[in-house]
């Protein structure tokens, strides 16, 4: 399981030179998802409140930079109108074919990527994190992509988040039943690379492996319409030790997909 104590520990701050309204806030931030406000935190990391966004940082570490949720970066406008569209591997993984709405609840949200790009594929997204670090960075990128001129014509109504622990949100959904349940939980990476991206870096230290991972296959199956597929790094055992029905392999990660046989349509 995630070390919620130790994610509770990471306070939400501002830069040193930070006005009154700055402050306040970043004080409403730690408020509204139950975490600290230290006003000086120096060490460690930290959820670092700008008048724009918010930003994950690792305080002594001033070079890995920050971690930000920006849906419309540059890099995610171009994969959104130049990433292949529903070629994307994680489009073919969810079976996107035909004029139909899917509705997708995306169980482990992390940074939103999967979820924005189904959502700019037509997809209905939940999107479920249970860190509160996390969750309240996703939410400040959906709240930024509301104000968005071209994001706000459709992201809003894409998109929406749950903060709660997956294995409950799924056993007890009270919403419309998701045609799809994805999974990507954290998997533990066997060396520190340089290949391994700053954000899963501070990702690793702020949440670690998912260690109960195993436990989101079984309400995943029981909630899912048409399939549940599962993101795994192309050597990971399957989630469960449950083998697939379809296997979809990449060069770094692998789909699983397990299809909902139900009698009636």
């Amino acid at each position: 399981m995630h070390n919620l104590q130790a994610e509770h520990s990471v306070p939400v701050t501002v830069p040193i030179d930070a006005n009154g309204a700055l402050v306040v806030q970043a004080q409403e931030t730690a408020k509204t998802w139950r975490l600290e406000f230290k006003a000086a935190a120096e060490q460690g990391l930290a959820l670092f409140q700008q008048s724009t966004h918010l930003e994950l940082r690792q305080l002594d570490e001033p070079k890995v930079g920050a971690v930000i949720v920006d849906f419309a970066s540059n890099a995610t406008t171009h994969r959104r109108k130049h990433g292949g569209g529903r070629g994307e591997a994680v489009a073919k993984a969810i079976g996107l074919k035909g004029q139909k709405i899917w509705r997708v609840l995306d169980a482990t949200a992390g940074l939103g990527r999967d979820a924005f790009v189904l959502a700019s594929l037509g997809c209905r997204v939940d999107m479920i994190e249970r860190s509160p670090i996390v969750a309240a960075m996703l939410q400040d990128g959906l709240n930024r992509a509301a104000t968005d001129l071209e994001l706000s014509t459709w992201l809003p109504k894409k998109m929406q988040l749950h903060h709660g622990v997956a294995t409950e949100l799924l056993a007890n959904w009270q919403g419309i039943h998701p045609d799809v349940v994805y999974l990507d939980p954290m998997f533990p990476h066997r060396k520190k690379s340089a290949a391994v991206k700053k954000e899963m870096r501070l990702f690793q230290q702020l949440l670690g492996p998912d260690e109960d991972a195993d436990l989101l296959l079984a309400p995943a199956l029981a909630l899912a319409k048409k399939r549940v597929v599962v993101k795994r790094p192309a050597g990971a055992p399957y989630l469960a030790n449950k083998k697939p029905d379809v296997e979809m392999a990449g060069k770094a990660n692998r789909f699983d997909i397990y299809l909902i046989h139900t009698t009636s349509e």
